[in-house]
């Protein structure tokens, strides 16, 4: 047994791993590229609407910079596709699957500050209280409880890396 199916625990070869991983990652983009497409739509038709032509400066502001940050994000979490489109049969899939990992967590990363900022518009607009940098910093914790601390606890906890 080499080192390598020591540290997968799989009987496999490199280029089998990297399909194995390819395939996983296809799955979780697939997941996250769906949540960020509908929210960018969506954010795409408010400057359409009547009401956003009363929006004040900063929340216009806001929106900008929320629709931006939505296409970021979308960029990201679709390149692995494009670059899996562009790289194929190129017999770089280890070095394909690395960089679109890579992607993948920037578009997680742009996913966040979407959705901080969509929360940040949304609030605002709907209240008027001291209350809502109370609830975006509570829903931004749970974001990085669920997308990012728990993974990382449970991978040092299971693997010691």
């Amino acid at each position: 047994m080499d080192q390598d199916d020591r540290r997968t625990g799989r009987d496999e070869t490199e280029e089998e791993r990297a399909d194995r991983m390819w395939g996983d990652l296809i799955q979780e983009v697939r997941v996250a590229q769906t949540g960020v497409q509908i929210l960018f739509a969506f954010l795409l038709t408010v400057v359409f609407t009547p009401r956003y032509a009363t929006l004040g400066d900063t929340d216009q502001a806001i929106y900008v910079t929320t629709v931006v940050l939505g296409a970021a994000a979308t960029g990201a979490l679709i390149g692995p596709v494009s670059l899996h489109r562009l790289v194929s049969g190129q017999r770089i899939k280890p070095q394909a699957v690395a960089w679109a990992s890579r992607l993948t967590f920037v578009g997680l990363l742009l996913l966040l500050a979407t959705m901080t900022a969509a929360l940040l518009l949304v609030l605002r607009l709907a209240t008027h209280g001291d209350h809502v940098a109370w609830l975006i910093i509570a829903v931004v914790t749970w974001y990085v409880l669920c997308w990012f601390a728990l993974p990382l606890w449970a991978r040092y906890r299971h693997t010691g890396r």
